[in-house]
């Protein structure tokens, strides 16, 4: 009777993650500093694999396409280098959420806001510009939209549950407002093009959404200057 061959055990020590992990991150870097500088229609996959001194290979067996290295570098700077993790979950988001205070909720929110597009306001731009000529970019420019309303619209939805919300104003308008003072475009018109500085728009955006969204009431009063 033949013996029975036992299939190999497949091992992978966590020193090998930690060598692809750090070769992806290698890869996406590069492809974000050419997606920044030449463009996406522009930027190759040849041109990324010799940017991040990788086998051409490597690239396609890590991300398959070019739109597959876009939409892997847009979920892990979105999500602050926790690429697992959608921001919904994220603790930065739930804290927003949590908070009690509505007048606060707006500001802490305007502040990630701000500080996010910090880190993708570049990034963003090259998505946008890329999803008239390429129907991948187009889907994730769209889910982009879709997924920033909802997570806008969560926070409007937790300030009308504390009676905080104009009374003018129902859910959606309010989610409406909040999303486009937020809006990576708003972002781009004030800060890149008219050069804002960061502190300058999260200021702008908070007090915007504050006198937009909540009864007066419910808004602090500014301190009294002098005796």
């Amino acid at each position: 009777m033949a013996e029975r061959v036992k299939p190999k055990r497949q091992y992978e020590s966590p020193r090998r993650r930690e060598q692809a992990a750090a070769t992806r991150l290698e890869i996406l870097e590069a492809a974000q500093s050419l997606f920044e500088r030449d463009g996406y229609a522009a930027t190759t996959m040849a041109a990324v694999a010799a940017e991040a001194r990788v086998a051409l290979k490597t690239v396609y067996i890590g991300f398959e396409t070019k739109s597959g290295v876009l939409r892997a570098l847009w979920n892990l700077r979105l999500r602050g280098n926790r690429e697992d993790v959608p921001v919904a979950a994220q603790h930065w988001y739930r804290a927003v959420l949590e908070e009690r205070d509505p007048e606060r909720q707006l500001r802490v929110n305007a502040h990630n806001s701000a500080r996010g597009k910090v880190r993708i306001g570049g990034l963003l731009e090259v998505i946008r510009s890329a999803a008239p000529i390429d129907p991948d970019i187009a889907a994730l420019w769209s889910r982009i939209q879709t997924e920033y309303r909802d997570n806008q619209r969560a926070i409007v939805e937790s300030i009308n549950d504390k009676a905080a919300l104009k009374q003018s104003l129902d859910v959606e308008r309010a989610a409406d407002i909040l999303w486009t003072i937020n809006h990576p475009n708003t972002w781009q018109l004030l800060v890149r093009q008219r050069g804002w500085t960061t502190d300058q728009y999260e200021q702008w955006s908070a007090d915007a959404a504050c006198a937009q969204l909540l009864e007066p009431q419910r808004r602090a009063r500014p301190a009294k200057r002098g005796g």
